[in-house]
């Protein structure tokens, strides 16, 4: 399965539903999606280092 902007996104929504303790409303997924890709220059955010991950998230938590 290629790697896309939508794989991305679709993975990002996912983590951050997993726990059931937030949902994709609270995040800006586009950005996340965006600033992720930025840093990393990949679309295949399972490689993307976890801690990395999360704190970009939480860069993007709306209030």
């Amino acid at each position: 399965m290629p790697h896309t902007a939508e794989t991305a996104t679709a993975f990002v929504i996912t983590a951050v539903e997993a726990k059931g303790t937030a949902s994709r409303h609270d995040f800006d997924i586009p950005a996340i999606v965006t600033a992720t890709h930025s840093l990393t220059e990949t679309w295949d955010f399972h490689k993307v280092d976890q801690n990395m991950f999360w704190n970009i998230a939480a860069t993007f938590l709306k209030h």
